[in-house]
């Protein structure tokens, strides 16, 4: 069998990264699509990088993409890439709707006119139900995005299905709710708390400020939810498919599981911040992946305790390792 090739854009993040790993796996030839800016930014892949062809191309920059799309021929297209920290997205509005909205249009034609063959992935997001009409969310529920990265994530999708109906394209959306790791950017919530854990349990901070506590959310493993997306592609016909675990925790929740593992009392480090509430906050997100669980034979492997544990010891490790005063207090 000829190797297959595959370009993901947005490969420095945490789910190209462990995307990148899945297919490397596999036996694919895995390029990455980086921006000009994001070219340094390679810390989750730095232990990938001898075996991944790095392109540079912009979401802004239809001619690029196409120039990428051809120099690469891929038999797959994983589009990660967007301005996807929700917060941001209110003081970014017209940004975030170029590159999660319209970014994906440009993906989308580029590849239309260049390698119509080649199969297509978009990341769509939980966000897009918001406030939503059912709990659990499925394909069928209604969306309701409550905030400028949702209403981008329903655009990016909904032109998904058109090009789909349109061209004849093989291209379709994992409706992903929630996913963490030891990869996810400081500034999510998740990796806050357990960054912040980690800092207090070693002495290097004293306080964790946070919003909301009472947000509900269905969180797993963002390795288990890259599989997904392979699955996604290996099928006869495109469909959209809402992946999760079917299972809702709040941050307090969260926040409670990871002082605990490390012996400490929540309720003397946490402050609440009214500031860092969002203007339009998501209430409950809780997904039905009864069809994944079905059509694609995918289930999530981590679950929601371990999850905490894996975060928090990898903070606890990495702060160790290069802070002087947590090796002190270790």
């Amino acid at each position: 069998m000829a190797t297959r090739t595959a370009l993901i854009t947005g490969i420095t993040g945490q789910d190209g990264s462990y995307l990148a790993e899945l297919l490397l796996g596999k036996g694919y030839r895995v390029c990455g699509m980086v921006r000009r800016s994001s070219a340094d930014n390679l810390g989750r892949i730095e232990h990938l990088r001898e075996r991944l062809e790095l392109h540079q191309a912009d979401l802004l920059d239809q001619t690029s993409l196409a120039q990428v799309l051809a120099a690469v021929g891929p038999d797959e297209v994983y589009n990660l890439a967007a301005m996807s920290f929700v917060p941001a997205s209110w003081q970014q509005p017209v940004l975030t709707a170029e590159f999660t909205a319209l970014g994906v249009t440009r993906l989308l034609d580029a590849l239309r006119q260049v390698c119509p063959r080649a199969r297509f992935y978009q990341a769509s997001s939980s966000e897009m139900f918001g406030r939503a009409r059912e709990t659990p969310q499925r394909e069928m529920t209604p969306f309701h995005p409550r905030s400028p990265y949702g209403a981008a994530k329903a655009y990016g999708h909904y032109i998904t299905v058109n090009y789909r109906e349109s061209y004849g394209i093989f291209a379709c959306s994992g409706i992903l709710f929630n996913h963490e790791s030891p990869r996810r950017g400081l500034e999510f919530v998740t990796r806050k708390i357990s960054h912040g854990v980690a800092r207090i349990k070693l002495g290097v901070a004293s306080e964790l400020r946070l919003g909301n506590l009472e947000a509900k959310r269905d969180w797993g493993f963002a390795g288990d939810y890259v599989r997904a997306m392979w699955l996604m592609l290996q099928q006869n016909q495109p469909e959209d498919f809402v992946v999760g675990t079917g299972q809702a925790h709040s941050v307090e929740e969260f926040v409670e599981r990871a002082f605990g593992h490390v012996g400490l009392d929540w309720r003397r480090y946490v402050a609440i911040d009214p500031k860092l509430r969002r203007p339009a906050e998501v209430d409950l997100l809780q997904a039905d992946a009864t069809r994944a669980k079905r059509v694609l034979g995918w289930t999530p492997s981590v679950s929601f305790a371990d999850l905490v544990m894996m975060m928090v010891d990898a903070d606890l490790a990495a702060l160790r390792a290069s802070t002087p005063a947590a090796r002190k207090a270790a």
